[in-house]
């Protein structure tokens, strides 16, 4: 569906909107360029715009997505304090998504900067598999790497249980930080 001529401003940024409403899946800053004749980075500017206009938008690891405001299912949600190496990320995201859970952001308290939030949105196997094969690629660092492995992740689920059993295969794995 990609455009015939570029698209400009506002009509771009509407069209990027509806398109973004309607996916069941995330959307690509590549993508989305493509299909409106513009760099990757008007659509990143176009992103921020939406976003000060209060579109609840999120970049994942997988593309741009549109959080719907009624959802039939209410999942809850917790902050966990996990403590491991880079090289068990992966584990530690499987372990979560086997368990129904899904891995919304992580966080790390930067001595200079504060708290620092990058979402993830990963909620099965094969969103991990494309999140761990985006950070290879790119060559990124995960956040934990600035505090030695200490860092906070959101995770959601339909129900406490979920939660609960994810937790205790974390604190089996020795991925949880304890409560004492």
């Amino acid at each position: 569906m990609k455009s015939q001529k570029k698209l400009l401003g506002d009509e771009r940024r509407n069209w990027i909107l509806e398109l973004l409403k309607e996916s069941g899946h995330p959307i690509t800053g590549s993508d989305l360029a493509t299909k409106t004749n513009v760099s990757r980075q008007v659509i990143v500017g176009d992103i921020t715009l939406l976003k000060a206009k209060s579109e609840p938008i999120i970049a994942t690891s997988q593309g741009y997505m549109y959080l719907k405001g009624s959802s039939p299912v209410i999942f809850v949600e917790r902050i966990i304090a996990c403590l491991h190496s880079p090289e068990l990320a992966e584990e530690e995201l499987n372990l979560l998504v086997d368990h129904g859970v899904t891995v919304k952001d992580v966080k790390i308290e930067h001595p200079v900067y504060g708290d620092l939030t990058a979402s993830i949105m990963v909620s099965n196997r094969q969103e991990v598999k494309q999140f761990m094969k985006k950070v290879l690629e790119t060559k990124a660092a995960f956040l934990s790497e600035l505090t030695d492995g200490i860092h906070l992740h959101t995770i959601s689920a339909p129900s406490e249980e979920l939660l609960d059993k994810a937790e205790q295969a974390l604190l089996k794995a020795n991925f949880l930080i304890k409560n004492d």
